[in-house]
């Protein structure tokens, strides 16, 4: 009997948190994996690069609580890659930095089992960068050190050379310093280095959370403690510290510390979530609604037969677009059987999706729903002619009505239809109890019924959502909001994501100048 084949370990950096920082290597090993083993630092988001069918474990470490101990992340490891799976070991950060990857490495590579090293954008470099602060500089600091805030405690005694390191020029970098940061100033100082040396504590670098205290070696430890800070957190050590107040990049963007909550459906919330993240904010997705086929296909196909017979296609979404085009497709025809019928679209990023499949749109509604969409064929005039609408199973039907009105004769077909994906109802009130999320986003009245089903009432969704923001794409999801009893606060100027996006960052700053 021949050996059952053995997989491959890809050890892959994950980078220090915001997602953007993962590697084209290690994106490209997440979408092969079979298991992704992950730690503690690791942003979650990067596991939606996986297969959906790939196994996700958690391995972290945090705090006292309770973990698989390292023999049983090295056995788990183990026994995956001998099933012949395509293992990932999602580490925070560099794999080979301050972590166990060089131990877990060399478990690997002495059962003989073929492995890969990632690297990844360590949080010793990325942190401080985020934070404003360039750990060389030409004329501050030659030199880097980067330094374990705390050593193995099997050791016994110190490996760090701490008179060293104080007449040290350059920069220190403490990785996971917080917990021995009154050790690390007091031997600092022991050691001759001046009181008044600039030190920056960075809790959470490269998220929308990030927490920068600065200070000098003198009362560092007391802003610390004042500022009440907790791990993860890197400290930085030296005169580059200084430069942060010309430097500081990330904490001043419009919705830097600010989380917000995307219902957009997954396969479309990253296109928000990337908006939301270059303003700084830290998007959190918990998708509301599901794109799903029609119950048949049946009203489809027959349109499709006919198609030559139409004069006009009316497109009321980007979902619409892709699935009448992928159905098309299905019956081996392409963009030339809409050849001499004429495409309206509801709003640009439709007729983007349009010019994808090789069409261009010959009318666009000047504002973006159904009202739009009526007022420019009413403008082309449509009496007597054919009128084919491909949309999601509930819509609203002031458009096929209007136009029939109109003297148009209209066919609506179900392209797709939208429903309530399963979500962890409890992790999701938990979140507005702790009030992790400062703001709710709606791109559609069915996002906002859907994640109403997440609460028992009217009344516990108000109490949930006292002092949350909320913002909506446009007046008829404005109206939904309203229609049970909840305040919109934000409302697009235009039914676009990026107008969404704008909205809100001029809202916050309003707010923020306001107080």
């Amino acid at each position: 009997m021949e050996p059952h084949p053995v997989g491959t370990v890809y050890f892959v950096g994950a980078g220090p948190g915001d997602p953007g920082l993962l590697t084209l290597r290690g994106r490209a090993c997440l979408q092969k994996a079979d298991v992704v083993l992950y730690d503690h630092l690791a942003n979650p988001a990067l596991l939606d690069h996986a297969s959906p069918d790939a196994e996700r474990i958690y391995v972290g470490r945090c705090g006292r609580g309770t973990y698989r101990s390292q023999d049983e992340v090295n056995q788990l490891m183990l026994c995956k890659v001998r099933e012949g799976k395509c293992v990932v070991r999602l580490k925070g950060g560099d794999p080979f930095v301050f972590g166990r990857g060089g131990e877990e490495a060399e478990l690997i590579a002495e059962q003989h089992v073929p492995f890969e090293v990632v690297p990844g954008v360590t949080s010793a470099v990325a942190v401080p960068a985020y934070a404003g602060i360039p750990v060389t500089h030409r004329t501050l600091a030659s030199t880097v050190a980067f330094i374990t805030g705390h050593e193995d405690p099997a050791k016994g005694t110190t490996a760090l050379e701490w008179p060293r390191l104080a007449s040290a020029e350059g920069t220190l970098v403490f990785v996971m310093g917080v917990k021995n940061l009154p050790m690390i100033v007091s031997r600092l100082l022991e050691e001759g280095r001046s009181r008044e040396t600039p030190v920056a504590l960075i809790r959470w670098g490269t998220y929308a959370r990030q927490h920068t205290v600065i200070g000098v070696l003198e009362n560092i430890v007391q802003r610390a403690k004042a500022a009440k800070v907790q791990p993860p957190a890197i400290v930085v050590v030296g005169e580059v510290v200084r430069l942060r107040k010309r430097l500081n990049w990330f904490e001043t963007r419009p919705l830097f510390g600010k989380r917000v909550l995307v219902t957009r459906a997954g396969s479309q919330a990253a296109g928000l979530s990337d908006r939301i993240r270059d303003q700084g904010g830290d998007p959190i997705e918990c998708p509301t609604i599901e794109i799903c086929p029609p119950d048949t296909w049946n009203d489809v196909d027959e349109a499709i037969a006919q198609l030559a017979t139409y004069q006009w296609v009316v497109f009321t979404s980007v979902n619409g677009v892709k699935a009448f085009m992928q159905r098309l497709g299905s019956h081996g025809r392409d963009a030339r059987a809409l050849a001499g019928v004429r495409v309206c679209c509801i709003g640009p990023r439709t007729a983007e999706e349009v010019r994808a499949f090789g069409i261009s749109a010959d009318l666009m509604a000047a504002t973006y729903q159904a009202e739009g969409v009526i007022d420019v064929m009413k403008q082309a005039g449509v009496s007597g002619q054919r009128v084919l609408i491909a949309r999601a199973a509930e819509a609203r039907e002031i458009l096929p009505d209007t136009l029939e009105r109109l003297g148009a004769h209209v066919r609506v077909v179900k392209v797709y239809k939208a429903v309530a994906p399963r979500i962890e109802r409890e992790h999701v009130r938990q979140m507005f109890c702790d009030h992790v999320i400062d703001i709710v986003t709606f791109a559609s009245s069915s996002t906002v019924r859907n994640f109403l089903q997440l609460f028992d009432g009217a009344d516990d969704v108000k109490k949930n959502l006292n002092g949350t923001i909320i913002a909506s794409i446009g007046p008829i999801t404005a109206r939904t909001i309203r229609d049970v009893g909840l305040d919109v606060h934000v409302m697009a100027a235009e039914n676009t994501i990026p107008s969404l996006v704008q909205s809100l960052v001029d809202y916050v700053k309003r707010e923020a100048h306001a107080s």
